[in-house]
Protein backbone atom coordinates (compact mmCIF):
# COMPACT_ATOMS: atom_id res chain seq x y z
CA UNK A 1 0.00 0.00 0.00
CA UNK A 2 1.07 3.43 -0.87
CA UNK A 3 1.79 5.97 2.00
CA UNK A 4 -0.75 8.89 2.08
CA UNK A 5 -0.41 11.93 0.40
CA UNK A 6 -0.67 14.90 2.50
CA UNK A 7 -1.06 18.08 0.96
CA UNK A 8 0.84 21.24 2.37
CA UNK A 9 -0.50 23.69 4.48
CA UNK A 10 0.30 27.38 5.18
CA UNK A 11 -1.41 27.97 8.12
CA UNK A 12 0.57 28.83 11.07
CA UNK A 13 -0.41 26.08 13.57
CA UNK A 14 0.98 23.15 11.22
CA UNK A 15 4.39 22.46 9.76
CA UNK A 16 4.59 23.31 5.78
CA UNK A 17 7.61 21.41 3.44
CA UNK A 18 9.83 23.53 2.35
CA UNK A 19 12.80 23.98 0.44
CA UNK A 20 16.23 24.03 2.76
CA UNK A 21 17.58 26.38 0.79
CA UNK A 22 15.00 28.79 1.52
CA UNK A 23 14.58 31.42 4.77
CA UNK A 24 12.64 29.95 6.95
CA UNK A 25 9.69 32.69 7.90
CA UNK A 26 8.50 34.04 11.36
CA UNK A 27 6.22 31.29 11.49
CA UNK A 28 8.31 28.19 11.01
CA UNK A 29 10.86 29.54 13.23
CA UNK A 30 8.03 29.64 15.92
CA UNK A 31 6.61 26.19 15.44
CA UNK A 32 10.00 25.11 16.29
CA UNK A 33 8.05 24.84 20.05
CA UNK A 34 6.40 21.57 18.62
CA UNK A 35 9.42 19.40 18.23
CA UNK A 36 12.69 21.39 19.75
CA UNK A 37 14.79 18.59 20.57
CA UNK A 38 14.45 16.59 17.49
CA UNK A 39 14.83 20.46 15.22
CA UNK A 40 17.39 21.84 17.86
CA UNK A 41 19.77 18.58 18.66
CA UNK A 42 18.32 16.17 15.91
CA UNK A 43 18.30 12.03 17.43
CA UNK A 44 21.34 12.34 19.54
CA UNK A 45 20.54 15.64 20.88
CA UNK A 46 16.96 14.30 21.69
CA UNK A 47 18.54 11.28 23.35
CA UNK A 48 21.02 12.50 25.49
CA UNK A 49 19.23 15.73 26.16
CA UNK A 50 16.15 13.26 27.17
CA UNK A 51 18.75 11.28 29.62
CA UNK A 52 20.21 14.46 31.07
CA UNK A 53 16.81 15.98 31.86
CA UNK A 54 15.56 12.46 33.39
CA UNK A 55 18.91 12.74 35.61
CA UNK A 56 17.88 16.12 36.83
CA UNK A 57 14.28 15.40 37.45
CA UNK A 58 15.33 12.49 39.48
CA UNK A 59 17.15 14.48 42.12
CA UNK A 60 14.70 17.36 41.70
CA UNK A 61 11.86 15.21 42.90
CA UNK A 62 14.19 13.39 45.65
CA UNK A 63 14.76 16.94 46.51
CA UNK A 64 11.25 17.67 46.78
CA UNK A 65 9.99 14.82 48.11
CA UNK A 66 12.56 15.58 51.21
CA UNK A 67 10.89 19.08 51.66
CA UNK A 68 7.38 17.28 51.99
CA UNK A 69 8.57 14.75 53.90
CA UNK A 70 9.91 17.46 56.17
CA UNK A 71 6.78 19.94 55.89
CA UNK A 72 3.84 18.12 54.23
CA UNK A 73 1.62 21.14 52.74
CA UNK A 74 -0.53 22.24 49.99
CA UNK A 75 1.58 25.35 49.71
CA UNK A 76 4.40 23.20 48.98
CA UNK A 77 7.60 25.33 48.07
CA UNK A 78 6.01 28.41 49.10
CA UNK A 79 5.91 27.04 52.33
CA UNK A 80 9.42 25.51 52.57
CA UNK A 81 10.98 28.98 51.54
CA UNK A 82 9.18 30.54 54.57
CA UNK A 83 10.56 27.93 56.58
CA UNK A 84 14.09 27.88 55.39
CA UNK A 85 14.63 31.58 55.04
CA UNK A 86 16.41 34.15 56.98
CA UNK A 87 13.95 36.06 58.65
CA UNK A 88 14.69 39.11 57.53
CA UNK A 89 13.20 38.07 54.03
CA UNK A 90 11.40 35.05 54.76
CA UNK A 91 7.75 36.41 54.39
CA UNK A 92 8.66 37.99 51.24
CA UNK A 93 10.30 35.17 49.44
CA UNK A 94 7.66 33.08 50.51
CA UNK A 95 5.05 35.38 48.85
CA UNK A 96 7.02 35.71 45.59
CA UNK A 97 6.99 31.93 45.49
CA UNK A 98 3.48 31.44 46.08
CA UNK A 99 3.29 33.76 42.70
CA UNK A 100 5.49 31.94 40.82
CA UNK A 101 4.00 28.35 41.30
CA UNK A 102 0.53 29.90 40.54
CA UNK A 103 1.41 31.04 37.24
CA UNK A 104 3.67 27.95 36.61
CA UNK A 105 0.93 25.43 37.12
CA UNK A 106 -1.86 27.81 35.05
CA UNK A 107 0.82 27.87 32.08
CA UNK A 108 1.13 23.85 32.65
CA UNK A 109 -3.02 23.54 32.68
CA UNK A 110 -2.52 26.19 29.28
CA UNK A 111 0.54 24.52 27.32
CA UNK A 112 -1.45 20.83 28.17
CA UNK A 113 -5.16 21.88 26.95
CA UNK A 114 -3.10 23.80 23.59
CA UNK A 115 -1.76 20.80 22.93
CA UNK A 116 -4.38 18.17 23.16
CA UNK A 117 -6.38 20.57 21.24
CA UNK A 118 -3.95 21.51 18.16
CA UNK A 119 -3.49 17.66 17.48
CA UNK A 120 -7.02 17.06 17.27
CA UNK A 121 -6.99 19.27 14.08
CA UNK A 122 -3.86 18.05 13.11
CA UNK A 123 -5.70 14.56 12.54
CA UNK A 124 -8.66 16.64 11.38
CA UNK A 125 -5.71 17.70 8.36
CA UNK A 126 -4.84 14.22 7.15
CA UNK A 127 -8.14 13.20 6.72
CA UNK A 128 -9.26 16.15 4.67
CA UNK A 129 -6.59 18.30 3.13
CA UNK A 130 -8.28 20.86 1.97
CA UNK A 131 -9.12 21.88 5.25
CA UNK A 132 -7.28 24.87 7.01
CA UNK A 133 -7.82 25.17 10.85
CA UNK A 134 -8.14 28.42 12.75
CA UNK A 135 -6.62 29.73 15.45
CA UNK A 136 -10.51 30.28 17.24
CA UNK A 137 -10.75 26.40 16.57
CA UNK A 138 -8.14 25.27 18.36
CA UNK A 139 -9.53 28.35 20.58
CA UNK A 140 -12.67 26.55 20.85
CA UNK A 141 -10.86 23.04 21.33
CA UNK A 142 -8.49 24.46 24.28
CA UNK A 143 -12.16 25.66 26.20
CA UNK A 144 -13.33 22.68 25.84
CA UNK A 145 -10.98 21.00 27.51
CA UNK A 146 -11.07 23.56 30.08
CA UNK A 147 -14.57 22.98 30.79
CA UNK A 148 -14.47 19.30 31.05
CA UNK A 149 -11.52 19.70 33.84
CA UNK A 150 -13.56 22.21 35.93
CA UNK A 151 -16.55 19.98 35.68
CA UNK A 152 -14.62 16.94 36.88
CA UNK A 153 -12.88 18.96 39.61
CA UNK A 154 -15.86 20.57 40.80
CA UNK A 155 -18.75 18.15 39.56
CA UNK A 156 -17.11 14.89 40.45
CA UNK A 157 -15.61 15.70 43.57
CA UNK A 158 -13.75 12.17 44.99
CA UNK A 159 -14.94 10.52 42.11
CA UNK A 160 -11.15 12.46 40.87
CA UNK A 161 -8.46 10.25 42.03
CA UNK A 162 -10.68 7.00 40.16
CA UNK A 163 -10.90 8.77 36.98
CA UNK A 164 -7.48 9.60 36.74
CA UNK A 165 -7.04 5.60 38.20
CA UNK A 166 -8.94 5.17 34.84
CA UNK A 167 -6.60 7.12 32.76
CA UNK A 168 -3.50 5.55 33.94
CA UNK A 169 -4.62 2.39 32.82
CA UNK A 170 -5.48 3.80 29.03
CA UNK A 171 -1.85 5.75 29.76
CA UNK A 172 -0.14 2.23 29.88
CA UNK A 173 -2.03 0.94 27.54
CA UNK A 174 -1.48 3.68 25.00
CA UNK A 175 2.10 2.93 26.00
CA UNK A 176 2.35 -0.73 24.23
CA UNK A 177 -0.18 0.47 21.22
CA UNK A 178 2.00 3.27 20.48
CA UNK A 179 5.28 1.31 20.43
CA UNK A 180 4.28 -1.70 18.89
CA UNK A 181 4.10 -0.16 15.15
CA UNK A 182 6.59 2.00 15.39
CA UNK A 183 8.66 -0.84 16.65
CA UNK A 184 7.60 -3.61 14.19
CA UNK A 185 5.99 -1.77 11.07
CA UNK A 186 7.97 0.65 8.53
CA UNK A 187 11.50 1.18 7.52
CA UNK A 188 14.28 2.16 10.21
CA UNK A 189 17.44 3.63 10.94
CA UNK A 190 20.69 2.71 12.11
CA UNK A 191 21.80 2.71 15.21
CA UNK A 192 24.56 5.22 14.31
CA UNK A 193 22.31 7.26 12.66
CA UNK A 194 20.10 7.48 15.83
CA UNK A 195 23.08 8.19 18.42
CA UNK A 196 25.56 10.23 16.62
CA UNK A 197 23.13 12.77 14.12
CA UNK A 198 23.13 15.69 15.83
CA UNK A 199 21.27 19.01 14.03
CA UNK A 200 21.37 22.28 14.57
CA UNK A 201 17.66 23.75 13.26
CA UNK A 202 17.79 27.10 14.98
CA UNK A 203 21.35 28.23 13.59
CA UNK A 204 22.99 28.57 16.42
CA UNK A 205 26.47 29.38 16.89
CA UNK A 206 27.61 26.09 18.17
CA UNK A 207 26.08 22.41 18.36
CA UNK A 208 26.34 22.52 22.56
CA UNK A 209 24.04 26.11 22.63
CA UNK A 210 22.01 24.12 19.88
CA UNK A 211 21.64 21.30 22.60
CA UNK A 212 20.55 23.10 25.26
CA UNK A 213 18.17 25.22 23.95
CA UNK A 214 16.63 22.13 22.75
CA UNK A 215 16.58 20.32 25.74
CA UNK A 216 13.05 22.40 26.88
CA UNK A 217 10.82 20.58 25.15
CA UNK A 218 12.43 17.37 27.40
CA UNK A 219 12.12 19.42 30.60
CA UNK A 220 8.69 20.20 29.87
CA UNK A 221 7.46 17.05 29.80
CA UNK A 222 9.28 15.85 33.13
CA UNK A 223 6.95 18.99 34.81
CA UNK A 224 4.14 17.94 36.92
CA UNK A 225 5.44 15.17 38.76
CA UNK A 226 4.95 16.92 41.19
CA UNK A 227 1.31 17.88 41.70
CA UNK A 228 0.75 15.58 44.21
CA UNK A 229 2.44 17.75 46.78
CA UNK A 230 -0.45 20.05 46.43
CA UNK A 231 -2.95 17.37 47.60
CA UNK A 232 -1.32 16.67 50.54
CA UNK A 233 -3.08 18.47 52.94
CA UNK A 234 -5.81 15.97 51.28
CA UNK A 235 -3.72 12.75 52.12
CA UNK A 236 -3.35 10.63 54.50
CA UNK A 237 0.37 9.72 56.32
CA UNK A 238 1.12 12.46 53.73
CA UNK A 239 4.98 12.57 55.01
CA UNK A 240 5.41 8.73 53.61
CA UNK A 241 2.98 8.36 50.78
CA UNK A 242 3.77 11.77 48.61
CA UNK A 243 7.50 11.16 48.67
CA UNK A 244 6.96 7.56 47.56
CA UNK A 245 4.06 8.42 45.18
CA UNK A 246 6.38 10.98 43.46
CA UNK A 247 9.82 9.00 43.24
CA UNK A 248 7.45 6.00 41.55
CA UNK A 249 6.11 8.49 38.84
CA UNK A 250 9.37 10.05 37.93
CA UNK A 251 10.90 6.82 37.61
CA UNK A 252 8.02 4.91 35.35
CA UNK A 253 7.47 7.83 33.14
CA UNK A 254 11.05 8.39 32.61
CA UNK A 255 11.26 4.75 31.62
CA UNK A 256 8.38 4.54 29.15
CA UNK A 257 9.33 7.79 27.89
CA UNK A 258 12.77 6.87 27.14
CA UNK A 259 11.18 3.59 25.61
CA UNK A 260 8.80 5.55 23.30
CA UNK A 261 11.53 7.79 22.39
CA UNK A 262 13.91 5.39 21.21
CA UNK A 263 11.53 3.92 19.30
CA UNK A 264 10.28 6.56 18.01
CA UNK A 265 13.75 7.94 16.76
CA UNK A 266 14.31 4.44 15.13
CA UNK A 267 11.47 4.84 12.80
CA UNK A 268 12.84 8.49 11.63
CA UNK A 269 14.62 7.67 8.47
CA UNK A 270 14.09 11.44 6.91
CA UNK A 271 14.29 13.99 9.61
CA UNK A 272 13.35 16.94 7.82
CA UNK A 273 10.28 14.73 6.39
CA UNK A 274 8.55 14.42 9.84
CA UNK A 275 9.61 17.65 11.11
CA UNK A 276 7.85 19.31 8.06
CA UNK A 277 4.79 17.47 8.24
CA UNK A 278 1.41 18.74 6.90
CA UNK A 279 -0.07 17.59 11.00
CA UNK A 280 2.38 20.06 12.81
CA UNK A 281 3.54 17.16 14.89
CA UNK A 282 6.37 14.76 13.94
CA UNK A 283 4.63 11.75 16.01
CA UNK A 284 1.90 11.50 13.79
CA UNK A 285 3.78 11.85 10.61
CA UNK A 286 5.79 8.90 11.94
CA UNK A 287 2.82 7.22 12.67
CA UNK A 288 1.44 7.38 9.23
CA UNK A 289 4.69 6.64 8.07
CA UNK A 290 5.03 3.08 10.16
CA UNK A 291 1.03 2.00 9.22
CA UNK A 292 0.44 3.76 5.81
CA UNK A 293 -2.72 3.71 7.08
CA UNK A 294 -4.53 7.20 8.31
CA UNK A 295 -7.70 5.52 10.28
CA UNK A 296 -4.81 3.42 12.44
CA UNK A 297 -2.68 6.18 12.79
CA UNK A 298 -5.72 8.38 13.84
CA UNK A 299 -6.53 5.47 16.41
CA UNK A 300 -3.47 5.09 18.04
CA UNK A 301 -2.27 8.84 18.01
CA UNK A 302 -5.49 9.70 19.37
CA UNK A 303 -4.55 8.21 22.88
CA UNK A 304 -2.32 11.12 23.70
CA UNK A 305 -5.14 14.06 23.62
CA UNK A 306 -7.05 11.74 25.99
CA UNK A 307 -5.14 11.22 27.97
CA UNK A 308 -5.01 14.90 28.08
CA UNK A 309 -8.17 15.28 29.46
CA UNK A 310 -6.95 13.75 33.02
CA UNK A 311 -3.63 15.58 32.52
CA UNK A 312 -6.10 18.77 32.50
CA UNK A 313 -8.25 17.86 35.09
CA UNK A 314 -4.84 16.86 37.51
CA UNK A 315 -3.30 20.46 36.44
CA UNK A 316 -6.38 22.70 37.29
CA UNK A 317 -6.51 20.37 40.38
CA UNK A 318 -2.91 21.02 41.58
CA UNK A 319 -2.96 25.15 40.44
CA UNK A 320 -6.68 25.29 42.49
CA UNK A 321 -5.14 23.52 45.69
CA UNK A 322 -2.11 26.16 45.12
CA UNK A 323 -4.47 29.01 45.14
CA UNK A 324 -6.62 27.63 47.89
CA UNK A 325 -3.82 27.61 50.24
CA UNK A 326 -2.00 31.10 49.46
CA UNK A 327 -5.67 32.66 49.59
CA UNK A 328 -5.49 30.97 53.45
CA UNK A 329 -2.76 32.62 54.01
CA UNK A 330 -4.19 35.86 52.76
CA UNK A 331 -1.43 36.12 49.72
CA UNK A 332 -4.02 36.94 46.81
CA UNK A 333 -6.93 39.43 46.53
CA UNK A 334 -10.51 38.32 48.31
CA UNK A 335 -8.43 35.83 49.99
CA UNK A 336 -11.55 35.47 52.38
CA UNK A 337 -13.66 34.56 49.37
CA UNK A 338 -10.83 32.66 47.52
CA UNK A 339 -10.48 29.78 50.36
CA UNK A 340 -13.94 29.18 50.85
CA UNK A 341 -14.61 25.25 50.22
CA UNK A 342 -18.45 23.97 49.71
CA UNK A 343 -19.76 21.18 52.06
CA UNK A 344 -17.84 18.36 50.12
CA UNK A 345 -14.58 20.45 51.11
CA UNK A 346 -14.05 21.48 47.62
CA UNK A 347 -12.23 25.10 46.86
CA UNK A 348 -15.36 25.70 44.28
CA UNK A 349 -14.07 29.70 44.02
CA UNK A 350 -10.45 28.81 43.30
CA UNK A 351 -11.04 26.26 40.77
CA UNK A 352 -13.27 29.13 38.64
CA UNK A 353 -10.84 31.70 39.26
CA UNK A 354 -8.04 28.83 37.81
CA UNK A 355 -9.93 27.63 35.05
CA UNK A 356 -11.32 31.66 34.08
CA UNK A 357 -7.65 32.66 33.76
CA UNK A 358 -6.41 29.68 31.66
CA UNK A 359 -9.47 30.87 29.23
CA UNK A 360 -8.08 34.37 29.26
CA UNK A 361 -4.93 32.91 28.26
CA UNK A 362 -5.83 31.10 25.50
CA UNK A 363 -6.82 34.50 23.78
CA UNK A 364 -2.70 34.64 22.84
CA UNK A 365 -3.25 31.78 20.48
CA UNK A 366 -5.52 34.28 18.26
CA UNK A 367 -2.76 36.21 18.28
CA UNK A 368 0.58 34.69 18.10
CA UNK A 369 1.48 31.15 16.13
CA UNK A 370 4.28 31.06 19.21
CA UNK A 371 1.74 30.72 21.71
CA UNK A 372 3.15 27.04 22.85
CA UNK A 373 6.46 27.77 22.85
CA UNK A 374 5.88 30.84 25.18
CA UNK A 375 3.59 28.96 27.43
CA UNK A 376 5.61 26.14 27.93
CA UNK A 377 8.75 27.91 28.43
CA UNK A 378 6.54 29.86 30.93
CA UNK A 379 5.50 26.97 32.77
CA UNK A 380 9.22 26.03 32.96
CA UNK A 381 10.66 29.11 34.28
CA UNK A 382 8.22 29.81 36.99
CA UNK A 383 7.79 26.23 38.35
CA UNK A 384 11.87 25.90 38.34
CA UNK A 385 12.20 29.36 39.68
CA UNK A 386 10.00 28.14 42.87
CA UNK A 387 11.96 25.04 43.12
CA UNK A 388 15.42 26.40 42.62
CA UNK A 389 14.81 29.09 45.68
CA UNK A 390 13.52 25.91 48.27
CA UNK A 391 16.24 23.66 47.08
CA UNK A 392 18.94 25.95 47.18
CA UNK A 393 18.03 27.20 50.96
CA UNK A 394 17.44 23.35 51.44
CA UNK A 395 21.29 22.88 50.57
CA UNK A 396 22.50 25.85 52.80
CA UNK A 397 20.84 24.50 55.95
CA UNK A 398 22.14 20.74 54.92
CA UNK A 399 25.45 22.00 55.09
CA UNK A 400 25.86 24.05 57.76
CA UNK A 401 24.48 20.47 59.47
CA UNK A 402 21.60 21.94 61.25
CA UNK A 403 18.47 19.38 60.46
CA UNK A 404 18.10 17.22 63.12
CA UNK A 405 17.49 13.53 62.74
CA UNK A 406 13.79 12.06 62.07
CA UNK A 407 11.71 11.88 65.18
CA UNK A 408 7.98 11.43 64.14
CA UNK A 409 6.79 13.07 67.50
CA UNK A 410 7.61 16.55 66.54
CA UNK A 411 7.64 16.18 62.40
CA UNK A 412 4.33 18.53 62.45
CA UNK A 413 6.51 21.09 64.43
CA UNK A 414 8.73 22.36 61.17
CA UNK A 415 7.45 25.71 60.84
CA UNK A 416 8.76 28.65 60.57
CA UNK A 417 11.67 30.13 62.36
CA UNK A 418 12.00 26.85 64.70
CA UNK A 419 14.47 23.87 64.69
CA UNK A 420 14.19 21.80 61.49
CA UNK A 421 13.72 18.26 61.52
CA UNK A 422 14.07 16.07 58.30
CA UNK A 423 11.32 13.70 57.67
CA UNK A 424 10.98 9.90 56.82
CA UNK A 425 11.86 10.28 53.22
CA UNK A 426 15.53 11.08 54.08
CA UNK A 427 18.73 10.76 51.65
CA UNK A 428 21.61 10.75 54.06
CA UNK A 429 24.81 11.69 54.75
CA UNK A 430 27.07 13.08 51.14
CA UNK A 431 24.31 11.37 48.91
CA UNK A 432 22.42 13.81 49.95
CA UNK A 433 24.16 16.92 49.20
CA UNK A 434 25.42 15.70 45.94
CA UNK A 435 21.61 15.26 44.84
CA UNK A 436 20.62 18.93 46.32
CA UNK A 437 23.70 20.11 44.14
CA UNK A 438 22.84 18.14 41.09
CA UNK A 439 19.11 19.62 41.52
CA UNK A 440 20.47 23.25 42.15
CA UNK A 441 22.97 23.04 38.16
CA UNK A 442 20.08 21.19 36.46
CA UNK A 443 17.43 23.92 37.87
CA UNK A 444 19.55 26.94 37.11
CA UNK A 445 20.60 25.57 33.25
CA UNK A 446 16.68 24.83 32.72
CA UNK A 447 15.34 28.25 34.06
CA UNK A 448 18.17 30.09 32.07
CA UNK A 449 17.45 28.51 28.61
CA UNK A 450 13.64 28.35 29.17
CA UNK A 451 14.06 32.27 28.30
CA UNK A 452 15.59 31.63 24.91
CA UNK A 453 13.97 31.80 21.70
CA UNK A 454 13.81 28.57 19.13
CA UNK A 455 15.98 29.85 16.94
CA UNK A 456 18.90 31.97 16.26
CA UNK A 457 17.17 34.78 13.91
CA UNK A 458 14.78 36.20 16.23
CA UNK A 459 11.41 38.58 15.01
CA UNK A 460 8.65 39.83 17.39
CA UNK A 461 7.09 36.64 16.06
CA UNK A 462 9.24 34.17 17.29
CA UNK A 463 10.70 36.05 20.56
CA UNK A 464 10.19 33.50 23.91
CA UNK A 465 7.70 36.18 25.16
CA UNK A 466 8.23 33.99 28.65
CA UNK A 467 10.02 36.60 29.81
CA UNK A 468 7.30 39.45 29.99
CA UNK A 469 4.95 37.33 32.62
CA UNK A 470 7.49 35.60 34.82
CA UNK A 471 8.82 39.45 35.59
CA UNK A 472 5.55 40.98 35.49
CA UNK A 473 4.47 38.28 38.16
CA UNK A 474 7.99 39.26 39.79
CA UNK A 475 6.78 43.11 39.92
CA UNK A 476 3.09 42.63 40.44
CA UNK A 477 3.90 40.08 43.28
CA UNK A 478 6.42 42.40 44.73
CA UNK A 479 4.17 45.93 44.70
CA UNK A 480 1.06 43.80 45.84
CA UNK A 481 3.47 42.84 49.05
CA UNK A 482 4.74 46.30 49.81
CA UNK A 483 1.68 48.16 49.31
CA UNK A 484 -1.13 45.50 50.87
CA UNK A 485 0.19 41.90 51.91
CA UNK A 486 3.03 42.99 53.78
CA UNK A 487 0.16 43.78 56.46
CA UNK A 488 -2.24 40.63 56.03
CA UNK A 489 -0.06 38.14 54.36
CA UNK A 490 0.43 36.13 57.55
CA UNK A 491 2.61 32.93 55.89
CA UNK A 492 2.25 29.07 55.38
CA UNK A 493 -0.42 27.85 57.72
CA UNK A 494 -0.89 23.81 57.01
CA UNK A 495 -3.80 21.66 58.25
CA UNK A 496 -2.90 17.80 57.58
CA UNK A 497 -5.06 14.50 58.34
Amino acid sequence: MEKPELQPSTHPGRYTPTDPTRPRDDLELARIGKAPALKAGGPAGAIYGYLLVWLGSLCTMATLSELVSMAPTSGGQYHWVAILAPASCSKFLCFTTGWLIILGWLGALSSGAYLASSQILGFVAITRPSFEPQPYQIMLLYWAYIMFATTVNIGAGSLLPKFEGIVLILHVVGFIVFLVPLAYLGDHASAKDVFTTFRNGGDWPSMGLSFFVGMLGATFAFTGCDAAIHMTEETKNATSVIPLSIMISIGLNGLMGLGILLVALFSVTNTDHVLNSPTGYPFIQMLLDATNSIPASIAIASIIPITGVATAAGNLAAASRMVWAFARDHGCPKSWRVHEVDSRAIPLYSISIVAGAAVLLSLIILASGAALNAVVSLTVSSLFLSYLLATGLLLYHRLRGVIGRYNQSVILSNTTQTPLTWGPFHIPHGGGIVVNLVTVCYLAIAVFFSFWPPASHVTPLSMNWATVPTFATGIFSSLYYFCVAKRTFTGPVVEVR
